[in-house]
């Protein structure tokens, strides 16, 4: 099956931010709330969710599947948008506007993986 040409830019968005979690974990580790335990291995393990997810996004057998477990990590990932707009050391220096924006935007990738599940 060929799928539209954006799935693959969304599969490779994936996998591209996936590996900055290794080659950058103390970006990730600095916005990581603090009642969540383990934050290096939380970067690398979210790291590797990306990665495999963006990967399964480019096979039938494993589109939906994929599609489902990006939503779910998106909605996971909330929670650290709202612990960043808790604080400014949170915010790790990133503007509050900015970090408002990041919400909606979130939910548009929500909606934007929700929409391979017509494929």
């Amino acid at each position: 099956m060929t799928y539209p040409w954006h799935l693959y830019v969304m599969a490779i968005m994936y996998i591209i931010a996936g590996i900055f979690h290794f080659i950058k974990p103390k970006m990730y580790m600095r916005i990581m709330p603090r009642y969540l335990p383990a934050h290096k291995m939380l970067v690398y393990l979210s790291g590797i969710a990306e990665i495999i997810l963006g990967v399964c996004l480019c096979f039938p057998e494993t589109k939906d599947l994929a599609v489902y477990g990006i939503i779910l990590m998106l909605f996971i990932f909330l929670l650290v948008h709202f612990y960043m707009l808790s604080s400014q050391k949170a915010a790790a220096g990133i503007p509050r506007w900015l970090l408002i924006v990041r919400l909606p935007l979130q939910l548009l990738l929500i909606y934007w993986a929700w929409f391979y599940l017509q494929f």
